[in-house]
């Protein structure tokens, strides 16, 4: 291409789900509202967990993880939105736009890890009960999850130099609420055939060494429980299963939705994906494992318990 056609992008602008003043107000405060209730909800989960020593087990340590990772997930996307609102710019530099686009991958990445990790925690629990405790040892528990996160920073770190060696043309903007991997090599004038093919080969593997765990791990647990003789039994081994199994299903269906089928351009379909897996995920994580949880609702109570009572 030529030069006369390029330019040096130090900024992009992240366009929104709406292009209509009044419904920008409304996403305003209703993302607003999603993202304290998000902070909220998970920090009282960590906090729960922490306070109460009957929940300091595999499982528990698993989800405090993932509610810490919801808490950040959330805040690499929703805050700098809420504050180009505010300031009524719609433009995140280029250098924002990168960091924004390693934690988004690191963020994300680890959530599916976690979600695989917890679904092997299951697998152990329904069928090798008796090893449980000799299983999911906390040096275990540890390892799994501090390898988690060496492997989506060092994926996260790929994809970000790779992104910083493009050249951007003179359209810089995009109908974005965060920075998008995918919609910014749309804008590049130059060759992105290595990021595409690391984001095919390398980010494939990322995605399905996690799925494909949690897949195998309940196909696994289907076939212990099957073979129960009662159907109390049955119900008993699936309900320790339910809440994890919602997440997976919202979690993975909406990535599925937006990255597995990309389009040329960036749909209705597309934005409700994205909000449900950048937004909506992180937000019912504390209500799914609280409301569907004895331990849980009883170690919040405790924690609700304490606190006013500290106040008086």
């Amino acid at each position: 291409m030529d030069g006369d056609n390029q330019t040096t992008v130090t900024e992009f602008l992240l366009l929104g789900l709406s292009g209509q003043s009044e419904e920008e107000d409304v996403l305003f405060g209703l993302f607003l509202g999603m993202y304290l209730v998000t902070i909220i909800g998970n920090k009282l989960i960590i906090l729960a967990i922490s306070g109460d020593s009957h929940l300091h087990t595999a499982m528990y340590f698993f989800l405090a993880n993932l509610s810490c990772v919801d808490i950040c997930f959330s805040s690499v996307t929703t805050p700098k939105m809420l504050v180009n609102h505010i300031v009524g710019s719609k433009a995140i530099s280029y250098v924002e736009y990168m960091t924004q686009i390693y934690f988004f991958i690191t963020f994300i990445n680890m959530d599916g890890f976690l979600l695989s990790v917890m679904a092997y925690d299951r697998y152990v629990a329904i069928c090798c009960p008796l090893h449980y405790t000799m299983i999911m040892k906390p040096k275990l528990c540890i390892l799994l999850v501090a390898t988690s996160w060496v492997i989506t920073n060092l994926h996260a770190l790929l994809h970000t130099l790779l992104m910083v060696q493009l050249t951007f043309c003179f359209n810089n903007s995009m109908y974005h609420f965060f920075c998008d991997p995918y919609a910014i090599l749309r804008l590049s004038c130059s060759d992105t055939f290595i990021n595409n093919l690391m984001a095919f080969t390398v980010g494939g593997l990322i995605f399905l060494t996690p799925f494909t765990c949690i897949i195998l791990s309940y196909a696994y647990i289907l076939s212990s429980v099957l073979k129960l003789p009662s159907a109390h039994g049955i119900r008993r081994a699936l309900s320790t299963c339910g809440s994890h199994l919602t997440m997976v299903s919202l979690f993975y269906g909406a990535i599925l939705g937006v990255y597995m089928c990309p389009s040329s351009s960036y749909s209705v379909q597309d934005m409700v994906a994205t909000v449900i897996f950048t937004v909506v995920t992180p937000l019912v994580n504390p209500f799914i494992y609280s409301l569907r949880n004895q331990d849980m609702k009883g170690a919040l109570r405790k924690l609700i318990l304490d606190s006013r009572i500290r106040k008086f």
